[in-house]
Formats: C-alpha cells, sequence, structure tokens
C-alpha cells in the first residue's frame, strides 16, 4: 500500500510544477526565440495569459482591493520581470541565479519585519543551505561583477519576495486564484508594454517555430505556471513556496544536459545536490511548523 499524500504536500507538488516548467524558458528562448527583445518577450508571455484568464474568471476584484491587486501585480510581475532581464544581460547567469535564490531568505526577513515572526532556525539554515548550493551550481570563474545587474538581482529577488508573501499574507485580496492571476498577468504586462515599445525593436515577421515558442511560453510558462504558483501562495506558508522557486534552475540545469548536452560534473553536481536539498528540507520543516500550530 502506497501511503496517503498529505494535503499540503499535494498542494506543495503542485505549486512545484511551476518553477520547473520555468526551468525551460532559457533553453525556448535561446533556441527560438528573436534575440534582444527581453521585454517584448516578457509581455508576449504575460499579457495574452492574463487576458485569457480575465475571459475565463470574469470576476472584477473588490472596491477596496485594486489598490492591493494592482500592487501585486507590479511586485510580481512588472517590477520582477524588468529587473531579472536587466540582470540577465550584465551579470552571467550564475551570479543572477545566486542573488535569486536569496528569495527564501528574503520571505523570512519581510515575515519578521511586517509581523513579527521570527524565523526558525532549522528553516533557516536551510534557505542559507540553498544559496551555498546555487553558488556552487552556477558559480561562474572570473565573472565581473557589473554594480547595476547585482542591484537589479537583488532588487528583483526582493520584490518577487515581497510580492509573493503579501499575496498569502492577505489571501488572494479575496480573488479566486484564476482572478487573481489574470489580473496579476494582465497589469504587470500593461505596466511593461510601454517600456517594450519605448526601448526595443518591433517584432519581425515570425516563422512558425517562433510563434510556438511564444505560445508555449505564455500558455505554460504563465498561465498555467503562475495559476499553480499563485494557488501555492494561498494554500502554503510562504517560505515554503518562496524556497521552491530554487526548482527553476534545477530544472534548467537537467534541461541542458539533457538537450544540449551541458552535463553537469564535480562541484556543480555537488550544489545542484545541495540545493534540491535545501527544498526538500524547507519543504518538511514547514509542513512540520504548521501541524503544529
Amino acid at each position: 500500500m502506497f501511503p496517503v499524500m498529505s494535503a499540503s504536500a499535494r498542494d506543495a507538488l503542485l505549486t512545484a510544477c511551476a518553477p520547473l516548467i520555468w526551468g525551460s524558458t532559457y533553453w525556448v528562448t535561446s533556441q527560438w526565440l528573436p534575440p534582444d527583445r527581453p521585454l517584448t518577450a516578457a509581455v508576449c508571455r504575460v499579457l495574452p495569459a492574463g487576458l485569457l484568464l480575465l475571459l475565463w474568471a470574469r470576476q472584477w476584484p473588490a472596491a477596496g482591493q485594486w489598490r492591493r491587486v494592482f500592487g501585486l501585480a507590479v511586485l510580481n510581475i512588472a517590477v520582477f520581470q524588468a529587473l531579472l532581464f536587466v540582470a540577465a544581460y550584465r551579470l552571467p547567469g550564475g551570479v543572477a541565479a545566486i542573488l535569486g535564490a536569496t528569495q527564501p531568505l528574503l520571505v523570512l526577513g519581510w515575515a519578521w519585519l511586517l509581523d513579527g515572526q521570527r524565523p526558525a532556525g532549522a528553516v533557516t539554515t536551510a534557505a542559507v543551505l540553498g544559496v551555498a548550493g546555487m553558488a556552487l551550481l552556477l558559480n561562474a570563474p572570473g565573472a565581473q561583477w557589473d554594480t547595476v545587474g547585482v542591484l537589479a538581482a537583488a532588487l528583483g529577488a526582493a520584490s518577487m519576495a515581497c510580492g509573493s508573501y503579501l499575496a498569502g499574507r492577505w489571501q488572494g485580496c479575496q480573488l479566486p486564484v484564476l482572478a487573481l492571476t489574470g489580473w496579476q498577468l494582465t497589469l504587470g504586462g500593461l505596466c511593461l508594454a510601454p517600456l517594450a515599445w519605448a526601448w526595443e525593436p518591433p517584432l519581425p515577421a515570425l516563422s512558425l517555430t517562433q510563434g510556438l515558442a511564444y505560445g508555449y511560453l505564455s500558455l505554460f510558462g504563465a498561465l498555467l505556471a503562475y495559476v499553480l504558483w499563485f494557488r501555492g501562495i494561498v494554500r502554503l506558508p510562504a517560505v515554503a513556496v518562496s524556497s521552491l522557486s530554487l526548482l527553476s534552475p534545477l530544472s534548467a540545469a537537467v534541461i541542458g544536459a539533457l538537450a544540449l548536452g551541458q552535463w553537469l560534473h564535480g562541484w556543480a553536481l555537488a550544489g545542484w545536490l545541495l540545493t534540491l536539498g535545501s527544498v526538500l528540507g524547507v519543504q518538511r520543516l514547514s509542513q512540520r511548523r504548521r501541524s503544529r500550530q
């Protein structure tokens, strides 16, 4: 007989599917999308997905919730996406990912600062090990530390961590998950669209492969993934959800090995295993603390 999976474990498993899908973004972007249009790619990914969700959900935020919904859209989508691409163009992928791996620690900090929830030592240790594992996995020897890129990566991680924490704290602004996700993607995409229009050249005529790639990033990388992500945010502790974001670079490493022959060896493999152990550790400790409460 197989053990029955608890509701929290099932929620964590479904939420983990989101960063696993996001791990394919680099592969799809590098292989099939037109080059040098990061903001355009972000708009094409989030805005159509948001509009589809709104057409399906057909629910508006309550009059007193608009400010919160817009704030979450700015933090989770617009600011995060913009700073993510600034960091990606100015920093080696390893440095950017190391800074992004600080999200679980930042969520613990937000919980302590806003709600006075002192972080448990074991959870903090597991989160620190995640940063260490990411450093081993993605460390780029001789990398140049660009000041603007470092600030963008750090602020982007802080923005996503704050948005994830507030979404859980506000219990999804009293909206169903589909409507909450749709409004965030739509409003975030509308914030990014003028930047893409002003700073990047228009898209060329797309091939069938490029069109399918944009469709995949929108339907799977935004619509499905963000629905699962925000569903997890309103059901799981914020630090547990944030730690799952580390699965994205782990997924990217596996895809790179299988699709591009970029196999991991030595310290990189040790970092991959340490990061995975950190994610599992945070999930286990968070579930124990939740059951005790």
